[in-house]
């Protein structure tokens, strides 16, 4: 049986074995998405940048969020956001940040279940393919803000959404159809859809003069483009291994995010993060599939990886020339995780090829499924499951993402200069 038919039969397992209020939940969001929530079709207008954050701007969509009850809450430490630098923190991407949104739709990339969330603040799943934090959870502590919660499992109030949204989603990539066959999930340029709506519920409830100003000085942090490869290049989706040779393949993808960056640019985003990709050649899922020898990453697959973070590097600095009023910074966490993986015991791990939760060589053959797959202690290992890492992980890149702690990773500055 093959690998895809093996993950299938268990997903459709675990989706049976739903509690009825999760597949009612993902059956009415399902509908919600369908009704419009998420406007496949719609362009995004083309947007005049403001001369100053107060200045008056025309945003594209009048769809606003709807009401929609959490069934994972998120809640973070106390906090006092008046104190923060900036008014928010609105996040797009992956797995990698998802927080909850794919708890919302019908699909199998879903991290509801434990033994994922089992070291977060309420030791309770949430959505997040983690033991604990994710990077952007900890960037929120640095910043005074929040948690920041998921666009659809928020209830649609500016309150609710002011601090900032995270529209992330898990198997979502830079193409549309990248991770589709796992199910629902929310594309790049829809998320950039989603922040939009939320742009325009602050302009009609806030005036555009607050709105705008909100906008221009909140950070937005990007990471995306690991299922483009693993659900798209990598399984030669459509033949595009015939289509595209790994460099152009990795340019179109690059161009689309320069594209979706201009599009908030022109909606008065000033302040970004850009992430690249750590490396997927090293993942459990990669070393079990391609039968590696002592744990040896898959050089071919880190070499795609690191072609595109160079592009997306390069990227950044021709939008910095471009768009001179505006603070882009590009943070690699390839160079970070080869750090970690090399000084293991500086970092006090002591795993760092097995996941912690799995099944098969390296825990890579099977996704983590029950809390008796997972090891005692996940902050030794560096990958929690298949793909993902772990809390201690992600602290460590959050650290080096605000004030470069352990190593430098973020060009031209790190988030703590930016603000």
């Amino acid at each position: 049986m093959s690998l895809c038919s093996s993950l299938s039969l268990l997903f459709i397992f675990i989706f049976i074995l739903q509690p009825r209020s999760a597949q009612s939940s993902q059956k009415d969001h399902s509908k919600h998405i369908n009704n419009g929530r998420i406007s496949l079709g719609s362009p995004i207008s083309s947007l005049v940048p403001p001369s100053d954050p107060n200045s008056p701007s025309i945003l594209a969509s009048s769809d606003s969020p709807s009401s929609t009850p959490s069934p994972s809450p998120s809640p973070s430490p106390s906090q006092n956001p008046n104190s923060s630098p900036v008014p928010a923190l609105f996040v797009f991407g992956d797995s990698s940040v998802d927080c909850g949104t794919n708890n919302f739709l019908g699909t199998f990339a879903r991290a509801d279940l434990v033994p994922y969330g089992r070291d977060f603040d309420t030791h309770t799943p949430t959505g997040r393919f983690c033991n604990g934090r994710i990077v952007v959870d900890y960037l929120a502590l640095q910043l005074g803000l929040p948690f920041v919660p998921a666009f659809l499992g928020q209830d649609g109030s500016v309150e609710d959404m002011i601090h900032g949204v995270n529209y992330a989603s898990a198997s979502a990539g830079i193409i549309f159809s990248s991770g589709s066959e796992l199910g629902q999930h929310i594309s790049l340029t829809q998320q950039i859809q989603q922040a939009m709506d939320t742009f325009q519920q602050f302009i009609l409830a806030l005036g555009e003069e607050q709105a705008n100003a909100i906008i221009w000085k909140s950070i937005f942090y990007l990471s995306i483009g690991s299922n483009d490869f693993i659900h798209y290049y990598l399984r030669n989706v459509s033949r595009v291994q015939s289509l595209y040779f790994p460099w152009g393949f990795n340019q179109l993808l690059v161009s689309i995010v320069k594209q979706e960056l201009k599009n908030l640019y022109n909606a008065n985003v000033r302040k970004i993060v850009v992430m690249g990709l750590a490396p997927l050649g090293c993942a459990p899922h990669y070393l079990w599939q391609y039968n590696s020898k002592n744990g040896e990453c898959v050089e071919e697959i880190n070499d795609l990886v690191m072609e595109f973070n160079f592009g997306m590097r390069f990227m950044v600095e021709e939008l910095r020339l471009e768009l001179i009023d505006a603070d882009i910074t590009f943070c690699g966490a390839f160079e970070a995780s080869v750090d970690m993986t090399h000084n293991r015991e500086r970092y006090g791990f002591q795993v760092t090829t097995e996941a912690c939760c799995g099944l098969g060589p390296y825990k890579g053959w099977i996704m983590c499924l029950a809390p008796e797959m997972a090891c005692d202690d996940a902050s030794t290992h560096l990958w929690w499951d298949q793909f993902h890492p772990t809390d201690a992980v992600n602290e460590i890149l959050a650290a080096n993402i605000w004030s470069d702690k352990h190593m430098k990773m973020c060009f031209p500055m790190n988030l703590q200069d930016m603000i």
